[in-house]
């Protein structure tokens, strides 16, 4: 058995995944602002108290840990939401714990899982996006995954679809990831409804899905929502000009708002490729191992 850990921008999730990639057990934590503040000591704190706990009841022979940004050898390069940079994650942990331990890019891990046991099975060449706190991507050609000489490349979240736009943490403007990730979205919708930001991505779910809101607050929805799939249309739109893939994969806590977003998506990316020779057949689904895809790809 080994065990899976996806290293989020707001929270930390567990699994020990079996050797056909399945999560036999799984704890989660969402960190809270204070937590933050103090992430290292956070984020240490709660693996090592998981994996402890799994280790006692299952016979763990590596970790592997999904993380959003670069690492190398252990360490954490650079890692904007986290807002971490040379971190010398494995170092830290393996004082306590003794075992293997790896890290890799998330949206490399999800893909890879997604490629492997998901949605891009079957398929020689696609994208796969995560859309949580950020925007992260993989690439695969010749279903062979894309790789940087050194960075892990492929950084679709930093294209910038506004040249004059919001100030991302990356030091540019315009970014798609703050204008299409779902941090964004639930950002966006919050203010619109005046409610607090410790509302849950679940709370705003429901209601949107029971449609309880007043009719001036309705409107105002949906033109989040429209804003939204423009947004997340345009970046879509770019890398399918630049890649030409078969499918596009779309996974992190996107997958649990598929009922609305999807549709409405999948009509912007078919009108956008109306008449354009080769791309009558893109395909366009989200994550079949949904949030649990960087668990898996953890420790592939």
């Amino acid at each position: 058995m080994k065990i899976g850990i996806d290293l989020g921008g707001s929270h930390i999730a567990i699994g020990v995944v079996d050797k056909n990639g399945e999560i036999i057990e799984k704890s989660e934590k969402r960190l809270t602002t204070f937590e933050k503040k103090n992430i290292k000591q956070s984020i240490e704190e709660c693996i090592i108290k998981y994996v402890s706990f799994f280790a006692e009841k299952y016979n763990i022979t590596q970790i592997g840990m999904a993380i959003p940004g670069w690492a190398e050898n252990g360490v954490i390069l650079s890692s904007g939401n986290l807002e971490i940079k040379n971190y010398a994650i494995v170092e830290q942990l393996q004082k306590q714990i003794k075992l293997p331990i790896t890290i890799r890019n998330d949206a490399k891990c999800a893909a890879l899982a997604e490629n492997i046991y998901g949605c891009l099975k079957g398929y020689t060449r696609s994208l796969f996006l995560t859309l949580g706190t950020g925007i992260g991507g993989a690439a695969f050609i010749n279903n062979e995954l894309l790789k940087g000489d050194r960075r892990p490349g492929y950084e679709f979240g930093h294209i910038v679809i506004d040249k004059n736009g919001i100030p991302c943490i990356c030091g540019r403007k315009g970014c798609f990831e703050r204008y299409a990730s779902m941090k964004a979205f639930k950002d966006n919708l919050r203010n619109a409804l005046h409610l607090s930001e410790n509302t849950k991505g679940k709370e705003l779910l429901e209601i949107l899905q029971k449609n309880t809101v007043k009719k001036k607050e309705y409107k105002v929805i949906e033109q989040i929502i429209s804003d939204y799939i423009e947004n997340l249309s345009i970046g879509i739109i770019n890398l399918i000009n630049i890649f030409e893939p078969e499918i596009i994969g779309i996974g992190g806590s996107f997958v649990y708002f598929e009922e609305i977003f999807l549709p409405r998506l999948k009509e912007k990316i078919k009108q956008a490729n109306k008449g354009i020779v080769g791309r009558g057949n893109i395909e366009l689904k989200t994550a079949t191992l949904g949030n649990d895809a960087g668990i898996i790809g953890a420790v592939l």
